[in-house]
């Protein structure tokens, strides 16, 4: 479909919400009418005032003139001067698929890259075009991947695609706010009945009588029929346009294969199937590890570091770069499935372009850590800003450290309560003055309902394991502190705790055993951990 019959459409959609309004308050128009032609009295004027409640809505909605803008994503602007490599690239590519290139680049912290443009006049006019390139995305791909990405994206301005976002968009809010006003009606309604019905229970209450049940169903039934009546043309709207952004997707597909090759665009989409995972569990296990501890990494790290997670993990990466989601699209998705269209880009002839050498993406920037840190002041926090900054090994030592502490809190306080103090050391001590307390400490630790319901040696059974965990912790912490343990930074795997030697880690196990037995030995525990 050309832009000129998608502009159409879109144009068509809109004036069908207008022209739902228009027969809606026709409809009761005509109810008002028959009601004063046939009806009198209290009814006609129930009626009457209820038609104008109704209307109102229908009316707001029409006349919203403003389409709602979204937030700006947060990211760095670059101009020509400072990125020449990168702003050259992406003229290049408008040129290639026959566009006018973005006049702004910002840089942001997504593995993703958009294009949006101001257009004017429900897109009639052209205005301000922006190009959003994520420096997460930069990271895990090659130059001719990111060109592929990029052609993507200029074949959106090609097509028109953006002039026509805020037509769609316009419709689209206003069957939003229409519905809105509906339930928003229906729910005050319902709550002044349900405030009244409360208000005469604690009277009938306060009488000695019994209180009626609280009943508010039927209320507000008008003003969710007329938001049922304008939902089901938004879910028709909805479809409608998001059909064509599907279509949209594929005509870009194939800009994008003209000017980077079909190999580099299947594997630019290959590469983002395995990319936004990677990012998403990078930023949780490794980039925020240290915020609960007030630590971060050093500046141009909190992004920087990607790329080695997808260097140390490349089994897993190959892996979801090969399994591609084959669930149909949904009517109400914008993009279609990924496989497909992989499968539409695998299928086009080989164009002579395959296993073309290409540098990492980031290599288009004059300096990719002076980005990253500069991406770092524009999208954190200031609290986020403020945070101690560590180089990765001190960082996974100082927050594991911090928080294996944290989770020997609740046995620490069971040590007190039975007049313990907080370390490995005073714990021996009590249980060699007095066995039996540590089960009473294992007593005082939350437990399953099962085994709080154990007596005896059953629950001793329950309460040994919760208490073999504890005691290790405290001998970890005791380890770290002493030095002679260290948790280790790992990108392939979790942090692990490094002991003095390779049996070490057997022998604590050990240690730890022979002092939660029935009769407690301390001994070994004492030498492997407390002796100096």
């Amino acid at each position: 479909m050309g832009a000129s019959l998608r502009a159409l459409r879109a144009l068509v959609l809109l004036a069908g919400f207008y022209l739902l309004g228009l027969i809606l308050l026709a409809v009761l128009a005509a109810a008002d009418w028959a009601t004063v032609t046939w009806l009198h009295g209290g009814v006609a004027g129930k009626i009457l005032i209820v038609s104008v409640v109704l209307a109102v809505p229908i009316v707001r909605g029409m006349f919203m003139l403003r389409t709602p803008k979204g937030d700006p994503l947060p990211g760095v602007p670059v101009t020509e001067q400072q990125e020449p490599v990168l702003w050259q690239t992406v003229r290049d590519i408008a040129a290639q698929v026959g566009t006018r290139a973005p006049d702004e680049i910002l840089l942001i912290d997504e593995v993703n890259a958009a294009v949006s443009e101001d257009a004017r006049l429900l897109g009639l006019l052209p205005g301000t075009r922006r190009l959003y390139l994520g420096l997460p995305l930069m990271t895990g791909l090659d130059e001719m991947q990111l060109r592929a990405v990029l052609a993507h994206e200029m074949g959106h301005y090609a097509n028109l695609d953006t002039r026509l976002t805020p037509l769609i968009a316009r419709g689209r809010a206003q069957l939003i706010r229409t519905i809105g006003h509906f339930h928003e009606r229906a729910d005050s309604k319902v709550a002044k009945e349900r405030a009244r019905q409360e208000k005469a229970a604690e009277k009938r209450l306060a009488k000695g009588k019994k209180a009626k049940e609280v009943d508010t169903s039927g209320q507000g039934a008008m003003y969710r029929s007329m938001a049922k009546i304008y939902t089901a043309y938004g879910n028709f709207y909805m479809r409608a346009t998001l059909a064509g952004s599907r279509r949209q997707e594929l005509a870009a597909d194939l800009a994008s294969v003209r000017v980077a090759g079909r190999d580099s665009a299947a594997s630019a989409l290959r590469e983002l199937n395995a990319l936004g995972p990677a990012h998403g569990f990078y930023m949780d296990s490794y980039a925020t590890l240290g915020v609960g501890a007030g630590l971060l990494p050093l500046p141009g790290q909190v992004y920087g570091g990607l790329r080695r997670l997808l260097d140390a993990r490349t089994e897993e990466l190959e892996d979801l770069r090969r399994d591609l989601s084959t669930e149909p699209a949904s009517p109400y998705d914008s993009h279609p499935a990924l496989a497909e269209r992989v499968a539409r880009i695998e299928a086009l002839p080989d164009d002579g372009r395959g296993g073309q050498d290409a540098r990492p993406a980031l290599q288009l920037l004059a300096s990719p850590e002076a980005a990253l840190a500069a991406l770092e002041q524009a999208v954190l926090t200031p609290q986020a800003l403020a945070l101690t900054r560590l180089d990765w090994a001190d960082l996974v030592h100082e927050s594991m450290t911090r928080y294996v502490g944290q989770g020997a809190q609740e046995f620490r306080e069971a040590l007190a309560a039975e007049g313990a103090g907080p370390g490995l050391g005073a714990l021996l001590d009590a249980v060699d003055a007095d066995p039996a307390v540590l089960w009473r400490i294992g007593d005082r630790l939350p437990k399953s309902d099962e085994a709080a319901a154990a007596t005896g040696r059953t629950a001793r059974e329950f309460a040994r394991p919760v208490l073999r965990r504890a005691v290790s912790r405290l001998a970890d912490i005791e380890l770290t502190e002493r030095g002679r343990a260290r948790w280790e930074l790992s990108w392939s795997d979790s942090a692990a705790l490094r002991y003095p030697h390779e049996a070490f880690a057997d022998e604590l196990a050990g240690a730890v055993d022979a002092a939660v037995a029935d009769r407690p030995d301390t001994e070994p525990l004492r030498k492997l951990v407390l002796a100096p």
